[in-house]
């Protein structure tokens, strides 16, 4: 057996049985074996990005605008929640298991957001589509570091990013003609037999050999980190909490509602460390790896990235709705460029990865795209020509791409065999939360700042119940009055200005943040590192050692 092939094998070595392609590692599985895999999930992750056209329709319907944003941030809670988990779940359960998990989470949760009757049951079913489909791009990203080389795997990668890509623009549209033509839960219910065939397709093919196969259930269940996902699970389910209460309900600072979830907040988080730092025997964040330098720096960057990427796409289609009063169709359709620019500044980069073997200095030279397309996104109006409107979102899109296929590549390239699957876990915990950011921040920013400019452009008698009616329904702007209907266009103007100024600020930050990020030279057909003794020791629990 090569070298490459003894540094992938598992730690708990499991017989060979009958039907289990005796025992292949990932390198000598068939190419179409391979393929079959890297279909099924890119076609996940294809399937996980309808929600931000759909909600005008939804809210509407229950009469909660105000409230929209917890269907993104509902989703964004469980991912957090839960992705960093299954970095370690590849490990305890094998990957096979780990993405049978995911899928058959998010095809649940999918098929109750479908037959949802209120927001309540609708935020409680996007929890449980987080759950697995916040999963799903890791999962993509570590099955895809286990079949192929370094240099090889940001080309590979690549092609995820484009399914991915396509999703988030093709969604956005396609959700909106199926809500125009059938209704916003046909949206939903479409995806079911998708993921059902996906979840076959994932467990025909992948069976090649992976950690921690032959437990019992009892020793899986000992590693796995539960005490703190509900701790994160709590501090970030609070900081959400207090946003909501505060800025979307108008509380004063002393009411208890807001007291109560922002110290929980801060009490949940104390106890996520503790428990990660002392308590946890596989944490899902790693001690190890907050003393590295490489693995901070990509993760504060992927948290100020995606910020920035996610104040972007769920407020983008609000614009277009709410300023030039754009059907939800179109405005899903205005996400198109953004999908196209990702699925191709992800094969640029990882194009020129493979080529070079360097990823520095293409991170810093298209590293700027996105301020410079959220700028001309901030000074957008109504009466802006059409590149402006189409075409301001391209850079954003393209120079994301890049950002996020050049740090995964770092980071996993300063990264040993043995905290692979979790290290890459690491970066997509920042990265979730910088999502969760991205709708949850901006969201109080808006509603804070639409409530403001709306009083001051609205003064007609019965002027509160009209601010509030217009806060609770985007769909109402369309059928105001027209001086009235001005009122509220330039509000919306306004306050989702403010939001993309954020953007702004954030993808600078996160500019700056990944400056220090050193130069690894990938050989051609380099073989990841085999981890030294104390690395093994640092990161392999007793379970795993026994």
């Amino acid at each position: 057996m090569s070298t490459t092939d003894a540094e992938r094998d598992p730690l708990l070595p499991k017989p060979v049985k009958p039907g289990e392609e005796h025992g292949q590692g990932p390198h000598e599985i068939s190419s179409s074996t391979r393929y079959s895999i890297l279909a099924a999930l890119w076609t996940a992750t294809f399937l996980l990005t309808l929600v931000a056209t759909l909600l005008p329709s939804i809210t509407s319907e229950f009469k909660q605008s105000n409230q929209a944003s917890w269907l993104g941030t509902s989703y964004m809670l469980s991912t957090c929640t839960f992705t960093p988990l299954y970095g370690r779940l590849c490990n305890i359960l094998g990957r096979r298991a780990a993405c049978q998990t995911a899928l058959l989470a998010t095809l649940i949760g999918t098929f109750l957001c479908g037959i949802s009757v209120n927001m309540v049951h609708l935020a409680v079913a996007r929890f449980l589509t987080g759950v697995g489909g916040g999963a799903l791009p890791l999962l993509a990203m570590i099955v895809t570091g286990d079949m192929y080389t370094i240099r090889s795997r940001g080309l590979t990668q690549a092609f995820n990013n484009i399914f991915l890509g396509l999703g988030l623009g093709l969604g956005g549209p396609v959700g909106g003609i199926l809500n125009d033509l059938f209704g916003w839960r046909w949206a939903f219910l479409s995806q079911v037999p998708l993921f059902g065939f996906v979840i076959v397709l994932i467990s025909k093919s992948l069976r090649y050999v992976t950690p921690g196969r032959g437990q019992s259930a009892k020793e899986m269940l000992k590693r796995i980190d539960f005490g703190g996902c509900i701790a994160l699970f709590f501090s970030i389910g609070s900081v959400l909490t207090w946003l909501s209460t505060k800025y979307n309900d108008d509380l004063a600072w002393t009411d208890a509602r807001v007291i109560v979830p922002l110290v929980l907040a801060v009490v949940s988080l104390i106890l996520f460390l503790v428990i990660e730092l002392y308590v946890a025997v596989e944490p899902i964040l790693a001690p190890s790896l907050l003393k590295q330098k490489v693995p901070v720096l990509v993760g504060l960057n992927n948290y100020f990235a995606s910020l920035c990427n996610f104040s972007v796409m769920y407020f983008i289609p609000m614009w277009f709705q709410t300023v030039p009063l754009d059907s939800a169709a179109i405005a899903g359709l205005h996400l198109l460029p953004d999908s196209i620019a990702m699925g191709t500044g992800s094969l640029f980069a990882g194009w020129l990865m493979h080529r070079t073997g360097k990823y520095k200095l293409i991170n810093m030279i298209f590293g700027v795209l996105p301020f410079c397309g959220v700028i001309s996104i901030i000074f957008m109006t109504e009466d802006s020509g059409f590149i402006q409107k189409w075409f301001s979102i391209v850079p954003v899109g393209f120079g994301n791409a890049v950002i996020f296929q050049t740090v995964l590549i770092a980071l996993q390239a300063h990264l040993s065999e043995s905290s692979m699957a979790f290290g890459t876990a690491f970066g997509q915990l920042f990265r979730g939360l910088g999502q969760t950011s991205g709708v949850a921040i901006s969201s109080a920013l808006f509603q804070s700042r639409l409530d403001a400019e709306l009083r001051k452009r609205i003064h007609v008698p019965g002027a509160d119940q009209i601010i509030r009616d217009i806060r609770h329904s985007l769909s109402l702007v369309a059928s105001l009055p027209p001086d009235l209907q001005r009122a509220a266009r330039d509000s919306y103007a306004a306050s989702l200005r403010m939001v993309f100024v954020l953007a702004a600020c954030s993808t600078l930050v996160a500019y700056l943040v990944r400056l220090p990020i050193p130069e690894k030279a990938m050989e051609k057909h380099e073989a990841p590192a085999r981890p030294t003794e104390s690395e093994t020791e640092s990161d392999a629990t007793a379970a795993v050692r026994r």
